[in-house]
């Protein structure tokens, strides 16, 4: 096999994981560099060598040192820790057996993953004692020895089963945490009882541009659905947000207090909270939302006007976190600012509905943190149940549903977007970056929850966010 299609799988297997070709090509040099160009080494137990060597490279550097790869190793012969097995000879040699473990999920009723035990790559003698491994290795003759202390990494490809545009990979490791057991879905999906109406004949001529073709970002005069945003579309030619609109929906999630405000003549939070005298509505932010061409439109679904329905298109991983926060989600590319990551989805639920969906629960669960669709509610005097709706991401959701909390400065923000129904008792909330996002950087958002809020439904997490504006005061 020539060294360019060995090179080529090897890149198959990376691009799996969501790994970058530009940052897994000198780590793999330097692995053929040490190794005297055997490529048996590289592709042993299927590259377990190099997506180790990645991986602790990542967690030895960290963010700010990514891309300058073959500095970090520089010309010495040591590994990262993570890799630390040596032959008793001192020569390179591939391992005996495979530690690769794919379990299935009829037999183990678990998500596939790939089962990495620690110690793909070999030290000569001299190199082993300096290396600084703060793990006492035991070293039998002609035998491999594996650092017991690292634990084996729980790799699945896609955690959307392919149900998005791109793979969505998570990587986390064994025995830190469960896998987390949920249903992906692409789409949000009605609980039970929820009031969704979607019907294209709600749709009027001024909620449409049935005369429009093609883009209609291309043309000179925006259509009826910019309307919603004052006239000008919401969207750039390059599908990113317009600043303008951008800076006005952070003004109004870091100071609501400097917007707008709507007030319940019966509120459905107080009414959760007691339902014989409930208190007076607090009050809810009156959301900006896009508009998004639809069906009824005459554009097609390339129609720069169509972003969020589209679905995901930015490369992203779930893994584990170091702060405490659990799961989390990094970005596998630069993001520039304005750009859409993802959608919340979950399951559509009323708030009562809710309500007793966690009285019901024994109190061991572990809930995502819902999402009260709020932004349009002082619309109407009195909302009915049934119409005060929230989507609740535990059972069933997508990869948002592993985002964490930052309060004040995250660097994604949530913003209503109205596709198939012209209420807004029931939209989609898509999240998109605050700023430039660089590749491998945590993704947070604000779930703007109030922590002083002791009366809530919903019992509100210790933050771990670590903001310097953080709001709960209590942690």
């Amino acid at each position: 096999m020539s060294v360019r299609e060995r090179a080529r799988k090897a890149f198959q297997a990376t691009r799996a994981l969501g790994l970058p070709d530009q940052e897994v090509t000198p780590v793999l040099e330097h692995l053929l560099k040490l190794f005297n160009n055997n490529w048996d080494l590289i592709e042993s137990e299927d590259y377990r060598a190099l997506i180790d060597a990645y991986f602790e490279l990542k967690e030895n550097k960290g963010e700010d040192n990514r891309k300058n790869v073959v500095g970090d190793y520089g010309e010495s012969s040591r590994l990262p820790k993570r890799l630390c097995l040596q032959d008793s000879e001192g020569q390179a040699s591939p391992t005996k057996g495979s530690a690769r473990q794919i379990l299935s999920p009829e037999e183990h009723g678990k998500p596939s993953s790939v089962n990495l035990q620690q110690g793909a790559t070999f030290l000569n003698k001299k190199d082993s004692s300096s290396y600084g491994c703060s793990n006492s290795c035991k070293k039998p003759q002609q035998q491999p020895v594996t650092c017991e202390k690292n634990r084996p990494l729980h790799i699945i490809n896609d955690i959307t089963k392919g149900t998005e545009n791109v793979k969505i990979s998570l990587v986390g490791d064994i025995g830190k945490q469960e896998l987390p057991k949920f249903t992906y879905m692409r789409d949000n999906i009605i609980y039970q009882d929820a009031y969704v109406h979607i019907s294209l004949a709600r749709v009027a001529d001024e909620d449409c541009c049935s005369g429009c073709s093609g883009d209609c970002l291309s043309v000179s005069i925006p259509c009826a659905c910019a309307h919603e945003t004052g006239g000008e579309f919401a969207y750039t030619t390059d599908g990113q947000l317009r600043d303008k609109f951008l800076k006005a929906c952070i003004s109004m999630k870091q100071d609501p207090e400097g917007h707008d405000s709507v007030y319940c003549q019966d509120c459905p939070l107080e009414r959760l909270k007691n339902e014989y005298k409930p208190e007076k509505c607090k009050g809810h932010l009156v959301r900006k939302f896009i508009k998004e061409c639809w069906r009824k439109c005459g554009c097609n679904m390339q129609c720069g006007n169509r972003v969020v329905q589209r679905g995901i298109t930015c490369k992203l991983q779930v893994f584990w976190t170091r702060e405490g926060k659990g799961w989390g989600v990094k970005t596998l590319q630069d993001l520039p600012k304005g750009t859409f990551v993802c959608e919340y989805v979950g399951e559509i639920l009323t708030n009562t509905e809710l309500f007793e969906r966690n009285l019901k629960g024994s109190g061991n669960e572990k809930h995502t943190y819902p999402v009260t669709l709020d932004a349009d509610w002082g619309s109407e005097r009195v909302l009915k149940d049934e119409e005060a709706l929230c989507l609740d991401a535990t059972f069933c959701g997508n990869v948002a549903r592993f985002i964490n909390h930052r309060c004040f400065d995250a660097n994604l923000i949530d913003i209503p977007v109205e596709v198939e129904t012209p209420d807004r008792h029931y939209y989609h909330l898509a999240l998109f970056t605050t700023r430039d996002v660089r590749a491998s950087e945590e993704l947070t958002w604000d779930y703007g929850i109030d922590f002083n809020d002791d009366e809530h439904p919903i019992k509100a997490f210790k933050c771990c966010c670590r903001s310097a504006f953080c709001r709960d005061v209590k942690r």
